[in-house]
């Protein structure tokens, strides 16, 4: 079942009456799970970058596709590599300021797999 995002704010985000203060990832089976920041850090120095190792960790068992909350203020956007991973695998991908992004998970289809970013 995909979890409703309730609410977010710098720092934080609410999915199901549960805060999270920490970037999360959303599987299509509507799992949370912290994300791996340093799939990308180790490339980028940065996670506003999401590299094609993180790309294919988010991608798992075949989303259809992706909404990214890129941060409060918009900050993280895909590498050129993630940008082609995910067009390789047909798999649509989303990117908008977190606040606007919770509005389009929760009116998602069940094979969407959503990581927002809850700082910058």
């Amino acid at each position: 079942m995909k979890p409703t995002i309730d609410s977010t704010e710098f720092g934080s985000i609410t999915i199901e009456g549960q805060r999270f203060e920490h970037d999360v990832l959303i599987r299509p089976s509507g799992k949370i799970k912290k994300r791996k920041k340093k799939l990308s850090k180790k490339f980028y120095g940065t996670s506003h970058t999401i590299s094609q190792e993180e790309a294919e960790y988010i991608y798992g068992k075949g989303a259809r596709e992706l909404i990214i909350g890129t941060g409060q203020e918009g900050n993280v956007h895909l590498s050129a590599e993630a940008e082609d991973f995910f067009r390789e695998h047909e798999c649509r991908v989303t990117l908008s300021p977190t606040p606007e992004a919770i509005t389009a998970w929760n009116d998602a289809s069940l094979r969407t797999a959503g990581l927002f970013h809850v700082t910058c």
